[in-house]
């Protein structure tokens, strides 16, 4: 953690932010367009993925990195169930959501690894120096 000097250097930042850009891409299709609730919720807990990534990341703390990435973990595990109900009112095929679901479980897996790789970890964040 100590080599990271932002947010957007995390791996799995990264992949959270090439996922959100997909989502983003098929909540333009026709029908999901227009099922505004549904659209509406996957693209915030797709955006949360990232977004509570970087700011556990700059609360400076390991305790509170441990946290948000928590919640990272389980806004990735709410947009995987979304994708269920985007494929089953027929709003993408089979294989884009197999491909966005295979996106989502390795976010939450990474992000799971990077907990166990904090909570083994030494660094206690900036705050604390």
């Amino acid at each position: 953690m100590s080599t990271w000097k932002s947010f957007d250097e995390i791996e799995v930042w990264q992949l959270a932010r090439v996922f959100c850009k997909k989502i983003y891409k098929i909540i333009q299709y026709d029908g999901l367009s227009k099922d505004y609730a549904l659209k509406d919720q996957i693209n915030r807990s797709s955006g949360s993925i990232m977004d509570n990534i970087a700011e556990g990341f700059g609360r400076d703390g390991k305790k509170e990195f441990i946290i948000f990435l928590s919640y990272a973990k389980a806004s990735s595990e709410e947009a995987a169930s979304q994708l269920y109900r985007i494929y089953d009112r027929d709003y993408i095929s089979k294989d884009e959501f197999n491909k966005l679901l295979t996106d989502s479980k390795e976010i939450t897996n990474k992000i799971g690894g990077l907990i166990a790789y904090l909570k083994k970890s030494n660094y206690k964040g900036i705050k604390f120096k």
